[in-house]
C-alpha cells in the first residue's frame, strides 16, 4: 500500500515549504486518531516520531518531522491498512503529543487480567526496573499488570495504591483525593507474582516475605516523572504491599491556590516574611503541610536570604533554596542536621517534622537566635501543637517568645464541575453541622458522578485552615500552661475562624458539599454561616 503525499491544501493549518509537504504549526491533541494509537506501540512511535491524526473523510494522516522517515510510514500504511497522508511537524511538538494521547487511552487492566496464565509466571525473571508505564507492548504479562495498575493511579491522581491480600482474593485499592476506594481483584494466584514485580521495581529482597521492607524507585508515565515509595508488611494471608505516589511532574501550588480566605491570606503573608521566629503548620498525614510551607517559602526571595531545608523526604525541588534529605539510618536526624544547618549562615530554615524534644528545643533555639523557622507538627487543631510542645518538655516562657503562630490544615475534596448541581440548605443539614438557624435558600453543591470525576462527585481538593496567631493574650495563657481549649477560645475571641467554620464557608460558596465538611472537621458552634 502506497504513502500519498499531502497536497497544500490538505491541512487547513499549515505553511507551504515548497516541498509539496503541509506542515503543521501545532498539534491539537484532539486530532489524534485513537485507531492509531490503539494498534501502534507507543516504542514504534517514538523511535521514528511518527503519530497519526484523524483526517477529513476518513483519512488518516501521519506527523513526522523529515522526509527521510517517508519509507516508515509505507509500512504503517501496510500495518494499518489504508493510505497514509504524510505531514511535517516539529519533532518535540511531535514527542510531546505522542505522550498525551498514550497517556489517555484506557488501562486495560480487565484485559491483561484474564490473559495470564500459570505459564507466565517462569517469564518474571526477565523482570527489569525502572522504564516507561505506557510502553506494555513487549512486557510479561504480570509485569504489564503492574505497569497498568500504576498507569491508572497516576491518570486517576491517586496518592497510594494498596495491594491488600485476603484468604480467597487480592484486592487492589486506590487512595484518590484522601479516600480509599476498591479497583480491581487480580486472581488469587498472581499475588506472589505481583508482589515479588513490585519488590523487583523497589530494588527489595524478594526471598525475604517474613519482614517488613522499604523501596523506592522512579517511573515515567510519557512526560511525568513518578517517584514510588514501597512497603511491604506481612499479613496472614500474605504479603501486604502499599506504595506511595509521588508525581514530579505536578507544579508548585503558590499561597493564593491553597485555599485561604483573604483574612487569613494577608496575616500569613505577614507573619512569613518576619526575621525570627517560629511558623508551625499542623495537621494528620497526607493534609497538605509540605505543600503549604513551599508555598511559603517560594514567597520569600532567595537572592537575599539564604534558604536552607531539612527534609524526610525531599518531594518537589525549589529552584535558588539547599534542600537537605534526612537519612536517620546514617545518623542525620532533624536535631543532627538541624546544627549543621545553624553552621551555613542561615535566614529561613524549614525543618520537615519536629518529632522529638530534642528536635523542638533546637528549631525554638533557632528561632531565639535570630532565624524565622518553619516546621510541622502532628495536631488535631492549632491551639494543640501548644500543649504538644509543652508536652515535650519545652518550657512555657520559651514557647511563648518564640512561637509566631501555628496554622492547622487539612484537605477537602471539591465537588466535581461537571456533574455538580446546587440544592437548598436544609434545617436537618444545618443541625448536623452545628449551625444556627440562618436565612432560607442558602444553596449548596452535591455531585451527581460522571466520568471525569470517576463517578466520585468530586474532583480535586482545597485546604481547609485555622490560623492561630500568637499575641499577647495567648502569650499569657501559654506561660500559665492553660490548656488547648482555653488558648483556643481565645483566638476565636480575637476572630480565629475555625477549620469547620473556614469548611462551612467553603460550603456556602459552592466549592464542597455537606458530606465531606461533616467527615473532614470536628463539630463544633460555627455560628450562622452568614
Amino acid at each position: 500500500m502506497e504513502t500519498r503525499l499531502a497536497r497544500p491544501a490538505d491541512s487547513a493549518t499549515g505553511q507551504e515549504p515548497g516541498n509539496g509537504l503541509a506542515t503543521l504549526t501545532a498539534i491539537d491533541p484532539t486530532s489524534v486518531s485513537m485507531r492509531y494509537v490503539e494498534q501502534v506501540p507507543i516504542g514504534f512511535a517514538r523511535r521514528f516520531g511518527v503519530l497519526g491524526l484523524d483526517g477529513a473523510n476518513g483519512e488518516l494522516r501521519v506527523a513526522t518531522s523529515g522526509l527521510e522517515r517517508l519509507s516508515i510510514l509505507d509500512t504503517l500504511a501496510v500495518h494499518l491498512g489504508q493510505p497514509v497522508v504524510p505531514v511535517l511537524a516539529d519533532e518535540e511538538a511531535i514527542a510531546a503529543a505522542i505522550n498525551t494521547a498514550y497517556s489517555q487511552q484506557d488501562s486495560q487492566v480487565e484485559t491483561v487480567i484474564d490473559g495470564i496464565d500459570d505459564s507466565d509466571n517462569e517469564e518474571l525473571a526477565a523482570m527489569l526496573t525502572g522504564g516507561d508505564l505506557l510502553d506494555n507492548d513487549t512486557a510479561a504479562p504480570v509485569v504489564k499488570l503492574v505497569n497498568l495498575i500504576l498507569f491508572e493511579a497516576v491518570k486517576r491522581r491517586a496518592s497510594d495504591v494498596h495491594f491488600q491480600p485476603f484468604e480467597d482474593r487480592l484486592q487492589v485499592r486506590m487512595r484518590i483525593d484522601g479516600v480509599l476506594y476498591d479497583y480491581v481483584q487480580p486472581p488469587k494466584g498472581l499475588q506472589e507474582e505481583i508482589v515479588s514485580r513490585i519488590k523487583v521495581i523497589g530494588r527489595m529482597n524478594i526471598a525475604e516475605k517474613r519482614l517488613a521492607q522499604d523501596g523506592r524507585t522512579t517511573v515515567s508515565v510519557g512526560d511525568r516523572v513518578v517517584d514510588l515509595r514501597i512497603s511491604s508488611l506481612p499479613t496472614s494471608h500474605g504479603e501486604r504491599v502499599v506504595l506511595r505516589l509521588l508525581d514530579k511532574s505536578a507544579r508548585l501550588y503558590r499561597l493564593p491556590e491553597l485555599g485561604l480566605s483573604a483574612r487569613d491570606l494577608v496575616t500569613f503573608r505577614r507573619l512569613i516574611q518576619r526575621t525570627h521566629g517560629i511558623v508551625l503548620v499542623t495537621g494528620p498525614t497526607g493534609s497538605g503541610k509540605s505543600t503549604t510551607l513551599y508555598a511559603a517559602l517560594q514567597e520569600l526571595d532567595s537572592t537575599e536570604l539564604n534558604i536552607l531545608t531539612l527534609e524526610d523526604p525531599i518531594e518537589y525541588e525549589l529552584p535558588g533554596i539547599s534542600q537537605t534529605q534526612v537519612a536517620t539510618r546514617k545518623g542525620m536526624t532533624f536535631a543532627t542536621g538541624l546544627r549543621t544547618v545553624l553552621r551555613q549562615d542561615p535566614d529561613v530554615i524549614m525543618v520537615g517534622e519536629i518529632r522529638d524534644e530534642e528536635t523542638a528545643r533546637m528549631a525554638i533555639q533557632s528561632s531565639l537566635t535570630g532565624h524565622l523557622v518553619f516546621s510541622t507538627l502532628h495536631t488535631n487543631d492549632a491551639a494543640g501543637a501548644v500543649t504538644r510542645l509543652l508536652d515535650l518538655g519545652i518550657e512555657p516562657y520559651l514557647v511563648a517568645s518564640s512561637l509566631l503562630a501555628v496554622m492547622a490544615q487539612r484537605l477537602l475534596r471539591q465537588v466535581c464541575s461537571e456533574c455538580k448541581t446546587m440544592s437548598l440548605l436544609t434545617d436537618e443539614d444545618r443541625r448536623r453541622l452545628g449551625m444556627a438557624n440562618g436565612s432560607s435558600g442558602q444553596q449548596v453543591a452535591r455531585g451527581g458522578g460522571c466520568g471525569e470525576c470517576f463517578d466520585t462527585g468530586y474532583r480535586e481538593r482545597t485546604g481547609v485552615f485555622e490560623l492561630l496567631e500568637v499575641d499577647e493574650s495567648i502569650r499569657q495563657l501559654i506561660v500559665a500552661r492553660s490548656d488547648a481549649a482555653s488558648i483556643k477560645e481565645a483566638a476565636r475571641q480575637a476572630g480565629m475562624s475555625t477549620l469547620r467554620g473556614d469548611a462551612v464557608a467553603k460550603l456556602l460558596d459552592g466549592q464542597t458539599s455537606v458530606d465531606e465538611v461533616l467527615r473532614v472537621t470536628h463539630a463544633e458552634n460555627v455560628g450562622n454561616g452568614e
